[in-house]
C-alpha cells in the first residue's frame, strides 16, 4: 500500500539535523515522530502479509498511521512556513541561528 508523502527520508533527516545542530528541537520532534509513524505503517503491511496475522487488527493500526502521518506531515509544513525555514534547502532561517548563537555566547563566563 501507498500513501502520501509531503517529505522525502532526506528531508526529515535534514530537518531534524538542523534542529539539533541549532538547538531547535520541536521540528526535529515532529520529523522524527513522522518517520516513526512510517516505520509503524512499514511493518504492519508486512504483516498483513503473514496468513496466521489479522489483517483487520494490522489495517487498522496501518490506517490510523496513515491518518497520524498525513497530520503531522501538515503540521510539519506548517511550522516551517511559519519559522520561515528555507523550503528548498530545508535549512533553519537565520533569525533562529543568531537567537541560538546569542544565546551560547551569553553562557559564557565573561
Amino acid at each position: 500500500m501507498t500513501y502520501p508523502q509531503r517529505f522525502s527520508s532526506s528531508d526529515l533527516e535534514r530537518i531534524v539535523d538542523e534542529g539539533m545542530i541549532y538547538m531547535c528541537a520541536c521540528p526535529a520532534q515532529v520529523a522524527s515522530e513522522i518517520r516513526r509513524l512510517r516505520e509503524l505503517i512499514a511493518y504492519q503491511e508486512s504483516c498483513l502479509t503473514g496468513p496466521e496475522n489479522s489483517g483487520e487488527v494490522h489495517r487498522c493500526i496501518a490506517e490510523a498511521a496513515k491518518d497520524a502521518h498525513a497530520r503531522m506531515e501538515l503540521c510539519l509544513d506548517q511550522v516551517l512556513a511559519i519559522e520561515g525555514w528555507d523550503r528548498s534547502s530545508l535549512r533553519m532561517p537565520e533569525g533562529l541561528r543568531r537567537r541560538r548563537d546569542q544565546a551560547l555566547d551569553d553562557d559564557l563566563p565573561a
